[in-house]
């Protein structure tokens, strides 16, 4: 086991490609860590700087105590799996497992003690004799995870290993990895764009935006209290809404640009007449007595069982979009409801989507 620290760590390419700007992280000895964001963050290009595949172009990446920056893969003791499984396709399950550590020259009885514990411990003895292609998806993940596992790692990296995966089974094979990992107790350095995913799987998230960590922490910090407007709606899935408008006087509420008025759970005077985002999330809007709070324009009311979501337009703006969740069932035939803020509301600056 190893504790990794990355620290300023950049990548430019040479046409000036900035891909990552000065990360610092610290992760510790068995930490779970998940990186996050949309497609081309930067997230796979640092896992990859992490793994040797991508060279740093300034500062440093610590594995265990060694400055690994100029270290070939093969000698940094970590141990990756793919999005794409990458599997030889000509051997069998046992073979793909036991083949980097031929590799190193180990010895038969050891390599053949670590595949059938890591068979065990992933419930794959029956296929050791299997070719790849006589397995479903996720029977060929968990033989990439067992090649993983085999090395005895200091570091696991994954690049995105549940994407081709069908929902069903990513929900059971994410519950897998995280129950291997803690079993494990292996320093682990996980890559995904889906925000459900990393919510669910990490000890602490850093979320990816435009090459750098937009933000760090635990799933539930981000989720009480994003640091940017970025965050706020990336994490959490309906998103947090963000509406428009002004502290008013006294700073007792926020007056919407759409006419409508949120009032705010805490006065904060020294905004008045400040012009802020305001968000809330989509279980923190309640309906609400007719006259009071928004109203809401309903284009869909989706029924998911034990909740249903409201989405619409604020009357007096067409263009800014908002989603109720509700719990139980919600009266059909409505075309409007009344909505007011509980008090979770969040304000950030307007212009730099920073939280005030």
């Amino acid at each position: 086991m190893a504790e990794l620290h990355l620290s300023g760590v950049q990548k430019i390419y040479p046409n000036g490609y900035h891909a990552i700007h000065g990360i610092d992280l610290g992760v510790a000895d068995g930490e779970f860590i998940v990186l996050v964001g949309p497609s081309g963050c930067g997230k796979s290009t640092l896992l990859r700087m992490v793994a040797g595949l991508e060279t740093v172009s300034d500062g440093t990446i610590d594995i265990g105590g060694r400055v690994v920056n100029n270290l070939e893969p093969a000698d940094r003791d970590i141990a990756m799996v793919f999005q794409n499984y990458a599997l030889y396709p000509h051997m069998k399950v046992y073979d793909n497992m036991a083949y980097g550590l031929r590799n190193r020259g180990m010895a038969k009885d050891e390599i053949d003690r670590r595949v059938r514990e890591a068979a065990g411990i992933l419930e794959i003895e029956p296929m050791l004799d299997r070719r790849p292609n006589q397995l479903s998806g996720g029977q060929r993940q968990r033989v990439a995870m067992g090649r993983a596992i085999v090395r005895e790692p200091s570091v696991f990296l994954f690049d995105e290993p549940l994407s081709n995966l069908d929902a069903k089974l990513r929900v059971q094979m994410r519950v897998e990895i995280k129950r291997l990992q803690r079993r494990l107790g292996i320093t682990s350095l996980y890559v995904t764009h889906d925000q459900v995913e990393a919510m669910t799987m990490a000890d602490r998230l850093v979320v990816m935006n435009g090459g750098r960590a937009e933000q760090i922490g635990t799933p539930i910090e981000l989720y009480d209290r994003p640091e940017t407007t970025f965050v706020a709606t990336f994490i959490g899935s309906p998103s947090m809404n963000l509406l428009e408008g002004t502290v008013a006087e006294g700073g007792t509420s926020v007056a919407l640009d759409s006419g409508a008025s949120i009032n705010l759970p805490d006065p904060r005077a020294d905004l008045a007449g400040r012009s802020v985002t305001l968000g809330v999330r989509p279980e923190h809007l309640t309906p609400a007595a007719d006259g009071s709070g928004m109203t809401l324009r309903l284009d869909l009311v989706e029924a998911l069982g034990a909740d249903t979501l409201l989405h619409g337009h604020l009357d007096g703006d067409e263009r800014r979009l908002v989603t109720v969740r509700l719990s139980g069932h919600f009266a059909p035939g409505q075309d409007s409801v009344q909505v007011a803020a509980t008090d979770a509301v969040h304000l950030f600056d307007r212009e730099t989507g920073g939280r005030i």
